[in-house]
Formats: structure tokens, sequence, C-alpha cells
């Protein structure tokens, strides 16, 4: 199913965090028809006093559209997925009899095992969106924009004519929104890339409630970095995903040189009390690891002293 032109068309941001209130509100900055899915709270807020993005580049309050019933997706043409991960399946079995078979989901998710997720409960065309941007939620209205905000868009299968439009749409979309957006003829290796600095960044970040830029300052960090990363490269070469150590780190000291400020979304997660996403980061690693028969001490530890901070949220 081919969706319709970037002019004419009805956008639901399906989960309405930092994430998903950054690229909807920007659309929406836009003059986009975009419509947030949120908690009632949240939908309170923006509905009545609108999204303020506080931007690197403006700070401005969006006039928005925000519910809580997901009945509303029953028109989507664009459904931009954004819910946590471990929200991913529960999610769209309840919004599965919803959709209509014209809409695209075009998942904003960390992790990489979204996809297959997504694609076991709805019949839907799925696309994976590699989200680099640092961002963060103050209170139930405002976006706080730390750095960066590009996409990377592409079909973990073989693309079909009708799936080359899509993404091509997609693209113009965003980029008429003032978002770098391109098709990643590689996406499969773009989202273990993006996986990689989730993996080296989101637990430790989340531990110690500190910023990629504090982070990096730490010697002992740096080296627990490492260590995590060349565990996270065996596992993705057995996934038949080649990415050198070189490039690893440069792709780890990217992040933390245009992301100083930020704290990861698992951070962010255990300041709220909430549960976080590290059973699809660092844990997945460690299912992988199990199943390969590879090690993963570092990962695993990690993966280990979250859980324990999880525990007590229950």
């Amino acid at each position: 199913m081919i969706y319709k032109t970037p002019s004419n068309q009805k956008i639901y941001v399906l989960g309405a965090g930092a994430v998903g209130c950054y690229f909807g509100g920007m659309l929406a900055r836009a003059h986009q028809d975009v419509t947030f899915i949120a908690r009632p709270e949240r939908v309170e807020a923006l509905n009545t006093f609108g999204l303020e993005m506080d931007c690197k580049a403006f700070h401005e309050t969006v006039r928005v559209q925000a519910s809580s019933d997901l009945s509303t997706l029953q028109d989507a043409d664009l459904v931009l997925l954004s819910v946590k991960s471990l929200d991913t399946e529960r999610t769209l079995a309840e919004v599965k009899a919803i959709l209509p078979s014209k809409a695209v989901i075009l998942s904003l998710q960390n992790g990489v095992a979204n996809i297959d997720i997504a694609s076991k409960i709805i019949t839907n065309p799925v696309y994976a969106a590699v989200v680099y941007v640092a961002a963060g939620m103050i209170g139930q209205r405002t976006m706080k924009h730390h750095g960066r905000g590009e996409l990377l868009v592409g079909s973990l299968g073989t693309a079909l004519p009708a799936d080359n439009q899509n993404l091509n749409s997609i693209c113009k979309l965003f980029e008429g929104a003032g978002v770098p957006c391109s098709i990643a003829p590689q996406i499969k290796r773009d989202m273990w890339l993006k996986f990689l600095v989730n993996c080296s960044f989101n637990a430790i970040s989340g531990i110690g409630q500190i910023s990629y830029g504090e982070m990096v300052k730490s010697p002992e960090i740096v080296k627990l970095i490492e260590e995590i990363t060349k565990e996270f490269l065996a596992i993705a070469a057995l996934e038949d995903v080649k990415i050198s150590m070189s490039e690893a780190l440069a792709a780890n000291e990217s992040i933390a040189k245009t992301m100083v400020t930020q704290v990861s979304s698992t951070a962010q997660d255990l300041a709220r009390g909430k549960m976080t996403e590290m059973d699809f980061l660092n844990g997945y690693i460690v299912e992988l690891g199990k199943r390969y028969g590879v090690p993963t001490p570092y990962n695993e530890s990690v993966h280990a002293l979250v859980k324990m901070m999880e525990s007590k949220i229950r």
C-alpha cells in the first residue's frame, strides 16, 4: 500500500515521549496534520497549552492535537511508532483491528527487534528509522532538545517499488519540516550501529544518572564502554552485521561529542520510576550471547544492575 503525498495525510504519533514529541512536533510546526496519542495527563496538557519545543535552533510553543483514544487511528496514513520497546507487542495488538490497511508504520524505537515484533502482529508496511536525537521531556508538555535530530529510514526486507515510493514520501515529509532524512540502503547495519551506542551508553548513564559528556571523562567508564563494544561486535558478526572496532569506537566517540548534555532514556525512565528498555538493549545482546554460546559478561553486568534498579520500581 502506498500512502498519500505529504500534503494530504493524517499522521499519528503513537507514544508521545521525547522522541515522538520532537519529530511529531517538527511536523506539526510545519503545518502537517499530526495527532499525538498519549496518556490522559499529557493529552490534557498538549491540547490546553500546546507543545513547548525548547530546541537548539528555536524555542516555540506549537499548537497540536492529542488524544488518548486509540480509535482515532482509524483514518491514519502514517503512524510514527515511538512507544517503548517493551510496549510494542501490547500496543500493536490493541490497534491491530483499528489501523486501516492504507496506514504505513515508521518505527522510531530503540533496539533492533521491533520491526520483527510489529510485522508478526500487523500486516501494514513497517519501516525502520534510525534515530539520532538528544531530547527529553520536562513535565507534560515541554520537549527539551539537546542536539542532533536526523533520521535514516529503510526497509529490512527486499524493497519493492511501493516500499521505495513510501520511503521517498517519508523523506520528503521530514525534509519539508526541517528534519534531515535519507534512505539507508543498508538499514540493518545502520540500526546495529545505533544499537551499539545505545548499549554503550544507556545503561551506564542510567546507573550513574550521568550525562554522556560526563561519562567519558572517566577512564574507567571509557574502558567499560570498550569492553561492552567488543562483546557487542562479536554478537553482531554472528548476526551477519560487520562493524569494525575502529568504526564502533568512532560511533561511540561521536555520540559523546554531539550529545554532551544528554542523559539516556534509560536514565530518564529510572529517574521517573518507570521500567526501562534494557531487556531490548544490553539484555538482547546477553540473550543472543546465550543463543550463540558466546560469553557477554560486561553487557550482562550492566543489564543486571539496571534490572536491580528496576526491581525497586515494582
